[in-house]
């Protein structure tokens, strides 16, 4: 069934990449952001999610540019997603950091619930758990990573994070609908996959802050798709990430060999990423179309020679 959705932040690297995929799948697209998407299918309105009232507006709107407009008023869309945030910290100060990202998040959702959107997802990070931009080398507490652990970040980038999660979930509680929250993980697009993996597997010390986890841009985009295909689940967080390690050697054996010390709470499948997508595969029924080891052509040399 094909879906009504406004995407805010679909002019970035990871964005264009996700809203491709959805227009794949037959959705029609709006994209909230500061700059223009190059792509004639799908429409940009610019709009600062900082102002509670652009965005109210941006969210109650056409879905692109018509001469004339259809006679009926603007529509409620089907479904947000919103990817729009500052990606990092140190793109600007720390305090604008939290403030963009936490006002865009809570405008976003409040927007929604209150015009009654019946489904958000929301782009979280695996840096929640406080180790990609920890203060100094910070570990992780026991593998596999799931989304049950606590968390409590030290950067102001992860923090807002957990904060817009904090967001949804109490909006999600107060109006009794879908807020789907997922934790991406480090994001690699098909052209990155030679260079970053070389570096995975030959130099996996490190990596330890990614948690040897990752995910193709295009299995995040199918990631969005099952999230908007599966209702009635309220509140939820979900590890995104693909299903295997970013090594060659097997799970646990890795885990032994470089962090012997943090306990392992349950037996790892042979290749399974320690940050574990286990419920976003069980619940929002996601198959990884995309893993790397289909496309690392140079460890295939390695291994012929």
């Amino acid at each position: 069934m094909s879906l009504r959705v406004i995407f805010t932040g679909g002019s970035g690297r990871i964005g264009r990449r996700v809203i491709r995929e959805l227009v794949k799948a037959g959705h029609e697209v709006l994209n909230l952001d500061l700059i223009r998407l190059d792509d004639v299918d799908v429409h940009t309105m610019r709009c600062d999610l900082a102002d509670s009232g652009q965005v109210f507006s941006c969210l109650n709107t056409y879905m692109r540019l018509g001469e004339p407009f259809p006679a009926y008023p603007p529509r409620i869309p089907d479904a947000v997603i919103h990817f729009a945030a500052m990606s990092t910290p140190m793109i600007v100060s720390d305090g604008e950091t939290f403030r963009l990202n936490v006002m865009g998040t809570h405008n976003v959702i409040e927007a929604a619930c209150k015009l009654g959107v019946k489904k958000l997802v929301i782009a979280s990070s695996v840096t929640t758990y406080g180790v990609s931009f920890g203060q100094g080398h910070c570990e992780f507490p026991s593998f596999p990573i799931d989304e049950d652990l606590d968390v409590n970040p030290t950067d102001p980038y992860a923090l807002s994070k957990v904060v817009g999660e904090r967001i949804a979930r109490s909006y999600a509680a107060r109006f009794g609908m879908d807020i789907y929250c997922l934790r991406i993980g480090r994001v690699v697009e098909p052209e990155e996959i030679e260079d970053v993996f070389e570096s995975y597997i030959y130099e996996p010390e490190k990596w330890y802050a990614h948690g040897w986890s990752y995910v193709d841009v295009r299995d995040l985009g199918q990631m969005c798709l099952n999230a908007l295909q599966v209702s009635g689940l309220g509140y939820q967080i979900f590890n995104a990430t693909n299903n295997s390690i970013t090594n060659v050697t097997p799970t646990m054996d890795f885990l032994k060999l470089y962090y012997p010390h943090i306990p392992i709470t349950r037996t790892l499948a042979t290749f399974e990423a320690p940050i574990s997508n286990r419920k976003i595969r069980e619940l929002l029924g996601f198959e990884e179309k995309h893993d790397w080891r289909q496309y690392f052509t140079r460890w295939k040399q390695s291994l012929a020679t």
